[in-house]
Parts: C-alpha cells; structure tokens; sequence
C-alpha cells in the first residue's frame, strides 16, 4: 500500500467530523423547518446551496431527492422519520426506485457537500438512503432499519463520510458502497472516504466495500450480521485496494444468511477480503464468528468467485478468539496469492497453521 494512502485516511478517520467537503455556506443562508402534515421535499425545493431544511419529530411518509449543492437536510433525532408513501405520493424518481433519501448529482457533475443527518429512514423497498454522483457528502447520525437491500448505498462519488450511523436488520448491507452498482468495472478512487464509528448489526453484510480504492472503515461496532466486512474486488483492473480495515470490533457476527446468484451462503465471517490488492487490515477487535460457509472465520483472504486473487495485503497487530473455523484464515496458496502477510496478530488457531 503507498505510505501517503495509510496515512491519510488513518489521519482521516481522527479528524472526521470536521467539515470535509462541505459546500462554502451563502451569506444569508436560510433555515426551512418542516412540521408533520407538510412536504419535506417542498422544503428542498425552495432550499438554495448553503440552507437547512430542519425536520421537526414525526413520521413523514415520502421520499426525497436532494441536488443542491451544500444542502443541510436534518432532523431531530431518531423520532425524525422517513417512512414510504402512498402511491400519490411516491410521484418521484426517488421513490419509485425504492428509496427513502437520495442523494444526486449528474453524469457531468457531482452534486458536492450536501449534508443528511439525525433522522430515521426505513421499510423503504431498496435502501434507507442512496447517493450517486456525490463529493464530500456527510451522513451522520442516521438510523437506516429494516429496508429491503442496504441501509446506506453509495456509487460513483468521493470525499464521502459516513459516521456515527446506526444501520440496523436491513436486507443486504447496512453500508455499501460501490464505484459502480450496475456495471463491470475497475476500481474507482473514492479520494479518501471514510466509514467510521457506525453501529452495524443485524443485516446480511455490515460494511461492504465492492470495487473501490483509497479509503477507510475504521473504529465501526459490527455485530448480529452473517458477515462483518466484505471488500471485494473481481477480474477488472485497477483491483479493488489501497485501503485500510482497521480499529473496528467485529463481534459475533453469526446470523444466517441462504446462498445468492453472486454469493455463497454467509454465517460467521468478520473480515473477508476476496480478490484485492494492499489492504492493510490492522488492530481490529474479531472474535466469535462461528460458521461452516466457505467464508468463515474471523479475518478470511479468499480467492474471489471469478478467479481473481488476493495479493500484497497485511494482516496486523488485531486480536483474534473464538473464531471459527480459524482465527486468521487464508484460502490462498504460495502459487496463486502472492506476497499476502500476517504479523503480529494475537489469536489462537489459523487455516493454515502457523499463521498467528
């Protein structure tokens, strides 16, 4: 991994919460309050860069697309929530792809330093919130439960930090983020997001990184899903990499989860990475991830699906127990994975021996 890639997003997963990206604010910027009964989306209509849409407690049945740049779209907490509406309703593009909040910018420009904060989005029929074509976006504070596939997507976008979320019991990742969702492509450079401090449990995957490079997921709590964390890479180049896993307690992640047309079925993993290049997986807390799929075990290096090795990544300094069926586990062999290390780790058995 390139030195100035490690310590920019350790550096950064210190400092998150400190403006990264945000949108310079107008002079006069305006604050638009929602009340239960009126539109939020109404609200961010009327919003211009630099303005807040503030969103009083209560249950607001809709969904609501955001593209202004340096937008602020808040709530109150917890009892702030996004909820599907009735057909009439769902007369957005938002809402008729089934999600709550959106997030986009066009194919030409990125929609940048638009903030999501402090609110509740769930049962929406694909994710709580998804963002494309974003730079800098902040979503922070959010609750995003029981949606039908991610909690909190992103594609196709940089600069992003994703903190102190809550994703909870949703149908595939709780946070995905992609460089692309619908096409085969090589790794896109998200210039340094980070995903840290978030509270994952109960969906298929916690985190899931998919073709993506310079990053962290760093001090996250990831517990009660199939899998903890999934980066994953395939045949395209560049390969999905140059990032960093670490800081994080991934604890007891044994749901069960039956078998998909890309996946095979998932129970006990904590860390997977399967078809990457110079991840540093480091000071993570794994323990008692207990399961008999092919991707079992607390920290696993997999060859991916399609063939694709994994090559250059560290494994170090985490502390591993009770994972099963190993603690470090490392599918790889000498012919094929190449110059993969493990060092320093403290844990009790590993697939091979001698890995601990």
């Amino acid at each position: 991994m390139k030195k100035c890639h490690v310590v920019y997003l350790v550096c950064t997963a210190a400092m998150i919460g400190t403006g990264l990206g945000a949108a310079p604010a107008s002079s006069a910027p305006m604050t638009h309050v929602v009340k239960p009964g009126e539109s939020i989306q109404k609200a961010v209509d009327a919003a211009e860069s630099g303005d807040t849409v503030l969103v009083t407690p209560g249950t607001y049945h809709e969904s609501v697309k955001v593209s202004t740049p340096g937008l602020t779209l808040r709530g109150m907490g917890r009892e702030t929530i996004l909820e599907p509406g009735t057909e009439k309703a769902a007369a957005n593009t938002c809402a008729e792809g089934g999600n709550g909040i959106c997030v986009t910018g066009t194919k030409g420009k990125n929609v940048k330093g638009v903030t999501v904060a402090d609110l509740t989005v769930t049962g929406f029929t694909r994710a709580g919130l998804y963002s494309t074509a974003t730079d800098g976006l902040t979503v922070r504070n959010v609750t995003a439960v029981k949606n039908g596939v991610w909690g909190i997507a992103q594609e196709q976008s940089v600069h992003g930090i994703f903190r102190g979320n809550a994703a909870l019991d949703n149908g595939d990742a709780g946070i995905f983020l992609a460089n692309t969702i619908t096409a085969e492509k090589g790794a896109a450079d998200t210039e340094g997001t980070v995903v840290a401090r978030n509270l994952l449990k109960g969906n298929r995957i916690g985190v899931t990184v998919r073709r993506l490079r310079n990053l962290a997921v760093a001090a996250n709590n990831i517990t009660g899903n199939c899998a903890g964390v999934f980066v994953v890479g395939d045949e395209n180049k560049p390969k999905a990499g140059d990032l960093v896993v670490r800081d994080n307690h991934v604890v007891g992640n044994n749901k069960s989860c039956p078998k998909t047309e890309r996946l095979d079925a998932l129970q006990g993993s904590g860390i997977v990475l399967t078809g990457t290049e110079k991840v540093l997986v480091a000071d993570n807390k794994v323990r008692e991830n207990s399961g008999k799929s092919p991707l079992s075990g607390g920290i696993v290096l997999f060859k991916s699906f399609v063939g694709v090795t994994s090559e250059k990544n560290e494994v170090k300094g985490n502390s591993l127990r009770d994972n099963s069926p190993a603690d470090l586990v490392n599918t790889e062999t000498a012919a094929t994975g190449k110059n993969n290390t493990f060092e320093g780790n403290t844990c009790g058995a590993s697939k091979p021996a001698g890995l601990c």
